[in-house]
């Protein structure tokens, strides 16, 4: 249960240039005339290095200056050039050892440069025999760490850290230890399992099953501390075992919350109340849940004055806040810092809250923390899941209205910071003008036109049926349910018979209420998000869905935060000590990051045959 906020980090470039240059002076005997060219970096131009293999009739001499060429064109961009000039050395390379390796690294930047992930880490294959200086060892490691992580495999990157930081000194080791650790936070408990058993690395086993017990036992300190304990007995050479990550290290000195008198602040009258109410049922059903009798729950209404309910429950003695939900009701107390503090005498009495919302200006407060069903963190989150599927290419289709435009500003945020490139967004209108927005999103307008201009080009009669684009490899739908019934069909009639369809995704606002196996039927092969409850129905979905059968999605979703807010409290300082400390509530896997803010993601599912079949998380 463990997860940190997902930015995958690789060292820095400054500190990746201190780690090469720190390290560059090779190990063992003094070289001779005939090899004392350095490789370790390429200072001059390019054009230099070549003069210089001109005049050398020393053939290993030669075959330096001609890498040291290629290394400098690297370091100038042409990758272009680069390439001519080391295959033309492929055939007539020494097999020297130093040569080989730097041939095939220098091979591999190349590739890099052309996003030819795949192919650089193949061509980027030291043999574990091979007598290199600890300079090359550092540069291959890292290079290979870099190529996994655009490929989005942590486990090879972190496999390929662990051995980097093998060859370094001990602060600089330091840095690749934290970026192991922020690495393997968001991996799921059973991929870190799975991975886990590695007898050929004990150092990256090591790693991964220190990341498994943090995120297994981090619900419970006093086991966590006792497996902790164990695994360092287990492991007495291993990095962590001479220093634990930092953020673990706190976590364990975190002082959980243990209230006994919690209130709670929602608009219990007005016209607010039906929101509210499925709120509160949450949070009274996870109460009677966990039927802790030492704690008492107590309700106050924030319709008419939120910092009037505020302050009867501070009076009350209230030791911990759930709440306000509306977005006004947490501005008027965030903008009064005198509403979220106790004065007793001199001194003053942080409580702390769990808002049921978000803040424009989150509080710095350690002890106050945010938790929303907020669409635009579902976008966020869709992102991250189009990316981890693959997806180049994505077109997003959005409704024009402020929901449908936040959806999709957070969608290109956390697309362009994945990707360094903007998603393509196309926004409809409803009725007859959705079906004109998809025809020219899939460029099959233009098609038809090329097709007419042709036919009156050579006053012909032609057959000829339209082409749809084929360089997007997925749609994003951001649409109400009742939008995604005519959606998906106006994309499936408008895919050309020479196009492969492309997988398809939705939102949350897509997701039918019990829309039956035909409405269900009409969805097959669309992958949807939303929360674990409703894409995996269990025991407890039924008992609400029949102690209320009007409500709707949105509803049942308001319910699962509830029921979550009261699972957080005693969980929540840890959470924000550890961030990759997760827990699987009703509502998402939950984090939280180091502003207090509940992290939510969502599960997936993928309709087939007219069921919702949900998918692994990733």
């Amino acid at each position: 249960m463990l997860k940190s906020l997902k930015t995958t980090k690789l060292i820095s470039i400054a500190v990746l240039s201190a780690v090469l240059f720190g390290c560059a002076t090779p190990t063992g005997p003094v070289k001779t005339e005939s090899t004392s060219i350095s490789l370790i970096s390429a200072p001059l131009t390019s054009a230099q290095y070549l003069a210089k293999a001109k005049a050398e009739k020393n053939q290993q001499l030669r075959q330096r200056y001609l890498l040291l060429a290629a290394h400098a064109m690297i370091n100038s961009g042409d990758d272009s050039t680069a390439e001519q000039l080391l295959n033309s050395m492929k055939a007539t390379l020494l097999p020297i050892n130093e040569l080989q390796a730097e041939y095939q690294y220098l091979t591999a930047r190349v590739l890099k440069m052309q996003s030819r992930y795949g192919e650089a880490i193949k061509v980027l294959n030291y043999p574990a025999n091979w007598q290199l200086a600890k300079w090359q060892w550092v540069s291959y490691y890292q290079l290979k760490a870099q190529l996994y992580q655009e490929r989005n495999q942590p486990i090879e990157e972190v496999r390929q850290l662990s051995y980097l930081s093998q060859y370094l000194p001990t602060s600089q080791a330091n840095e690749v230890n934290d970026t192991i650790w922020r690495t393997l936070q968001p991996l799921s408990e059973e991929t870190l399992k799975r991975f886990s058993t590695d007898s050929d690395d004990s150092i990256f086993a090591g790693w991964l099953q220190l990341a498994y017990l943090t995120k297994r036992y981090a619900v419970d300190p006093n086991q966590l501390v006792s497996q902790l304990s164990r695994w360092q007995q287990q492991n007495p050479s291993h990095p962590a075992t001479r220093k634990l990550p930092t953020d673990l290290e706190n976590a364990l000195n975190a002082k959980p919350y243990r209230p006994r008198n919690i209130a709670v602040l929602l608009p219990l009258t007005g016209a607010r109340a039906n929101i509210a109410n499925p709120v509160k049922q949450g949070i009274m059903s996870s109460y009677l849940t966990q039927n802790d009798k030492d704690v008492t729950f107590t309700f106050y209404d924030t319709a008419q004055d939120p910092k009037a309910a505020y302050n009867k429950a501070v009076a009350a003695g209230a030791e911990f806040i759930i709440g306000p939900l509306l977005p006004n009701s947490v501005a008027a107390l965030q903008t009064n810092d005198a509403s979220i503090k106790q004065a007793t005498g001199n001194n003053e009495k942080i409580i702390p809250q769990l808002f049921l919302n978000t803040a424009k200006n989150p509080s710095s407060n350690k002890d106050t923390f945010y938790f929303a069903l907020s669409p635009s963190d579902e976008a966020n989150d869709a992102a991250n899941r189009l990316f981890k599927d693959g997806i180049k290419i994505p077109l997003i289709l959005a409704s024009n209205d402020k929901m449908g435009h936040n959806m999709a500003d957070s969608f290109n945020k956390t697309w362009q910071a994945l990707t360094h490139t903007p998603a393509e967004i196309h926004y409809y209108d409803a009725g007859d003008k959705m079906k004109v927005t998809v025809q020219k999103a899939l460029g099959v307008i233009d098609s038809k036109e090329r097709i007419a201009a042709l036919k009156r080009v050579l006053n012909l009669s032609l057959k000829a049926d339209f082409r749809s684009r084929r360089d997007i490899d997925a749609i994003y739908m951001l649409s109400a349910s009742h939008d995604l019934a005519l959606l998906k069909p106006f994309i499936d009639v408008n895919f050309s018979v020479f196009a492969q369809p492309v997988p398809l995704y939705a939102s949350s606002r897509s997701h039918l209420k019990d829309g039956g196996r035909e409405a269900d039927e009409e969805l097959n092969n669309l992958t949807i998000s939303d929360i674990p409850w409703l894409i995996r129905p269990d025991s407890d979905t039924r008992t609400v869905s029949q102690l209320w059968p009007t409500w709707s999605n949105s509803q049942k979703r308001l319910y699962s935060m509830g029921y979550d807010a009261v699972d957080l409290v005693d969980k929540l300082a840890q959470m924000r000590a550890l961030p990759g400390y997760q827990l699987n509530g009703l509502s998402g896997t939950l984090s939280v990051n180091d502003k207090g803010i509940i992290n939510r993601q969502l599960s997936w599912g993928r309709y087939q045959r007219g069921n919702l079949k949900p998918l692994p998380s990733k």
